[in-house]
C-alpha cells in the first residue's frame, strides 16, 4: 500500500484511517445487487440486535467516540446505525455504485466509511475532536461538530464517522471519489479493510481501485 497523494495527520489516537480511491466503471449492477443481498444475508446470519453492544469493533468505536468527546449512544457511529436498520429488516439501499460499495464495505467490517467526491477537498486534512461553533451541513441537516470525531481539510469540518458532508458528497456526475474507512486500530486489521473491498470489488466490477493506504 502507499500513501494518499495528500497530507493527512491524527490529533486523536486509537484510530486508522484506510483510504482508497475509486473511479467508476461502466455496467456491473446486477453483480453489485447480489453483492448487497449477500451482505445484507451476511450481517443477518452473524449478528443480532442484542449482541451489537458487545461487538469487538462496535464497542472499540465508542470508546474511541467516548474519547472524543461524544455520546454514541445519542450519535451513533455511521456503521452502527446501518447494522441496526439491516437487523430491523432493512435492505440497503440502491443509492450510487460507490454509496453502494462503501455501505457493503462499513457494514461487513462494521466499521465507519465515506465516499468524498474527489475534488470537494483541500489538503491538509486532520482527523481531530470537533471545536466549539463547527457545524456543516449533513447529508441529515445541519450538523454540530463540537466533541464529535472529526475529518477536517483546509476550508473546516470535511466528514465524521457519524453523517456525511453535503460538501463532499456523490452525484450523478461523479467518475471518481476518495473512500475513508475509519478503523478502530485495535479491533481492525488494515489489510483486513484492504482485502475485504478488492474482494467486493472484484464480485461487483463497478469501479477500480487504486491508492490504497492507511494513515
Amino acid at each position: 500500500m502507499q500513501n494518499p497523494p495528500f497530507e493527512v495527520t491524527k490529533e486523536l489516537t486509537g484510530w486508522l484511517l484506510f483510504w482508497a480511491r475509486l473511479e467508476v466503471l461502466p455496467g456491473g449492477e446486477e453483480d453489485l445487487a447480489a453483492l448487497r443481498e449477500d451482505t445484507v444475508r451476511s450481517v443477518r446470519s452473524r449478528l443480532t440486535m442484542e449482541g451489537l453492544p458487545e461487538h469487538p469493533v462496535i464497542s472499540a468505536l465508542r470508546r474511541l467516540f467516548r474519547a472524543a468527546g461524544c455520546d454514541p449512544s445519542r450519535y451513533r457511529p455511521s456503521s452502527e446505525a446501518l447494522l441496526r436498520r439491516i437487523l430491523k429488516g432493512e435492505d440497503l439501499p440502491v443509492l450510487h455504485p460507490l454509496i453502494d460499495i462503501n455501505n457493503c464495505l462499513s457494514v461487513e467490517l462494521a466499521v465507519p466509511c465515506c465516499v468524498m467526491t474527489e475534488g470537494t477537498f483541500s489538503a491538509p486534512l486532520v482527523l481531530r475532536a470537533g471545536r466549539d461553533g463547527e457545524n456543516y451541513e449533513s447529508l441529515r441537516g445541519p450538523f454540530h461538530a463540537a466533541g464529535k470525531p472529526l475529518l477536517a481539510d483546509a476550508k473546516g469540518p470535511l466528514d465524521t464517522p457519524i453523517t456525511g458532508n453535503e460538501r463532499v458528497k456523490i452525484t450523478a456526475e461523479t467518475e471518481a471519489a476518495w473512500l475513508v474507512a475509519y478503523l478502530p486500530e485495535q479491533a481492525v486489521a488494515v489489510e483486513v479493510a484492504r482485502d475485504t473491498l478488492v474482494q467486493m470489488l472484484k464480485a461487483a466490477p463497478v469501479a477500480r481501485s487504486s491508492w490504497l493506504s492507511a494513515v
